[in-house]
């Protein structure tokens, strides 16, 4: 079971929410943002739709569910709409939730009792109530293991080979994941029983010796063990999984847990941890169908708002990274910075300030995640190095390749070669312009809004302010003096809205994003960048 969307009405943090377009090869999807925005009561919102739908029953706490509205009655429609790529409906043990809450910092056992069906002991119906569930899995191990051994299992097998496949399932993610330690089995669940651990020259001791950190990944990966056989085709939610644990251990834990739900389901995580978005990302850049990213910062969720998966660029991973190290998100670096051509900021961001440097960076920012593009100037500024950044930068952050970067405008095939010995790159046609109007890109906007039909009109209309652009006495490739003209006209002809407020957003906004790899228009403008 995996979803494709979903609607929330009213509840809790939401007014009005739609997640949608979240593809079918996703098993893992992420959910980010800082704390507060929402992670959780999203996974209230799956809870408390499956306990409802499956008449488990949910628990009725208005003050919880429905935060006050000003203007509005609470609890007045809300609604939680679960979509499935296979339009299966939602059934018991097709929905599991871990809250943030998962604590048993020590239990003994000393007697047995029969746990009955996993999908009966579910009490968790609210993503703020304690969650703590190994000694309730200890108990259940313990008396499965009791009736596996007198009822059910096959007389040749061994005590040895039992024990050995009973604890593997565990033992082996929790070696991947620390190393060192050991889960050596259940003791004796009649006198003191507890989980066993080795460590070192540490055999045999209690889970209550475990730390925060080991304690919090055991529960995780015994309680997907123990039960995944009840949920084998389900949505797998579970909150903060990376708490009490460092970052590299966090996406340690990461990979293990998506290694152990089932193939055909699917994991959620809400997380503000760099360990775990790190693993994410290397498991997104190994196969980029198989993550699905959602970002939450930076909505207002007391709006209707529309969430789709976020392509993990360079703006995406900036966010992540300030929720995550707060200033210290400054220190991480980028590999590359390329210096281009355009108004800096200067401290005072203005209206087309860094101009140049937000169009390159929308064009490769999914290509390109760890390139910063950064506008210093006009050609000459950008050949002096007038404001230090390519003599600077590498001093400041060791092993950062920085690139100069400057428009043809009319220099000359000498020219050029000469820039190009000085280690400067320089754009194969007059401007930014001429890539983000080419006809290309003009055709690929007309089909984006569905009428390929008007492409000939669209295009007539550049050539006629191409040949005024001529009249005027300016050269024939200057398309920076007829890309108002050409914004104006596509609006018209293509009846467009909410594409920008003038040519320079309309370029950032609506062309930059058409400009994709499969096209010649960027492949030559990635050359003139990269020397790709």
């Amino acid at each position: 079971m995996r979803i494709s969307q979903v609607e929330i009405k009213k509840f809790r943090r939401f007014e009005e929410l739609t997640i949608r377009n979240l593809p079918q090869t996703s098993k893992l999807i992420v959910i980010a943002g800082p704390n507060g925005c929402g992670k959780s009561s999203l996974f209230d919102a799956f809870l408390s739709s499956y306990r409802a739908t499956t008449g488990i029953g949910s628990k009725n706490d208005p003050k919880y569910y429905d935060r006050k509205r000003e203007g509005a009655s609470t609890a007045a429609g809300r609604s939680v709409i679960l979509t499935t790529h296979d339009n299966a409906n939602i059934v018991r043990g097709s929905v599991y939730v871990r809250s943030a809450y998962r604590n048993d910092a020590e239990f003994v056992t000393r007697s047995l009792s029969r746990q009955g069906n996993v999908l009966d002991s579910s009490n968790l119906t609210r993503l703020i109530e304690l969650d703590a569930t190994v000694a309730n899995n200890y108990q259940r191990l313990a008396s499965q293991a009791m009736e596996d051994v007198f009822a059910k299992e096959d007389g040749a097998t061994t005590i040895s080979q039992y024990r050995d496949r009973l604890v593997g399932e565990i033992s082996a993610p929790l070696k991947r994941i620390f190393g060192g330690l050991e889960f050596v089995g259940l003791g004796n669940p009649l006198d003191n029983g507890s989980f066993l651990f080795s460590k070192g020259n540490s055999k045999n001791f209690d889970y209550k010796n475990l730390s925060g950190g080991e304690k919090a990944a055991f529960d995780l990966v015994l309680d997907i063990v123990v039960k995944r056989t009840s949920y084998p085709d389900a949505i797998y939610c579970i909150d903060e999984p990376e708490l009490h644990m460092n970052s590299k251990l966090q996406g340690a834990l990461l990979e293990e847990l998506l290694a152990l739900i089932p193939d055909n389901s699917q994991l959620w995580i809400a997380t503000h941890s760099i360990g775990m978005m790190r693993k994410a990302r290397e498991i997104y850049d190994a196969d980029t169908s198989t993550v699905a990213f959602l970002d939450f910062g930076d909505k207002n969720f007391d709006q209707i708002e529309t969430i789709e998966p976020a392509k993990p660029n360079r703006e995406f991973w900036t966010r992540v990274l300030e929720v995550a190290l707060d200033d210290l998100s400054a220190l991480v670096a980028p590999s590359e910075i390329i210096i281009c051509e355009g108004n800096p900021t200067g401290g005072v961001p203005g209206k087309n300030s860094e101009y140049d440097a937000h169009v390159y960076g929308k064009i490769f920012g999914e290509e390109k995640p760890d390139v910063k593009f950064i506008s210093a100037g006009n050609s000459i500024q950008i050949q002096s190095d007038f404001i230090g950044l390519a003599t600077q930068l590498p001093n400041i952050a060791k092993g950062i390749n920085v690139v100069r970067l400057i428009d043809l405008d009319d220099h000359s095939p000498t020219d050029v070669i000469g820039y190009k010995t000085q280690g400067i790159n320089i754009l194969s046609r007059r401007h930014l312009e001429c890539y983000l109007y080419d006809d290309e890109v003009l055709s690929a906007l007309c089909n984006s809004v569905g009428k390929p039909e008007l492409t000939d009109d669209l295009l007539q209309a550049k050539a006629t302010e191409l040949q005024s652009v001529i009249t005027r006495g300016f050269p024939e490739d200057d398309l920076k003096k007829a890309a108002g003209k050409i914004y104006t006209e596509a609006k018209r002809i293509l009846s467009l809205r909410q594409v920008g407020n003038d040519k320079n957003a309309f370029a950032k906004q609506t062309l930059a994003p058409l400009l994709v790899p499969t096209m010649s228009t960027y492949r030559e403008l990635r050359a003139n960048i990269f020397g790709d």
